[in-house]
């Protein structure tokens, strides 16, 4: 078992228009400041998905990795 510090993500394919790239929509909860309580909150990530393989709706998990493009900084670890 390999430490690794790279992040992981769950989320849904929302577009794969794009060649060898995949558009993830993140969810997750954050603590507000001032009111204590949480909210949800949504991201927008650009993946690298070397065989084309995930389609629109499908549930991903991306890991951080190096910079690929201008706006790719996740790729693809496996499909849920």
């Amino acid at each position: 078992m390999t430490r690794s510090r790279r992040q992981t993500r769950t989320g849904v394919v929302t577009s794969n228009k794009m060649q060898k790239t995949i558009v993830v929509k993140v969810n997750w909860l954050a603590l507000h400041p001032k009111y204590k309580k949480y909210v949800r909150k949504q991201g927008k990530l650009y993946a690298h998905d070397e065989r084309g393989e995930c389609s629109i709706g499908d549930r991903v998990e991306v890991i951080e990795t190096r910079p690929i493009s201008k706006l790719k900084r996740w790729r693809v670890l496996r499909k849920l």
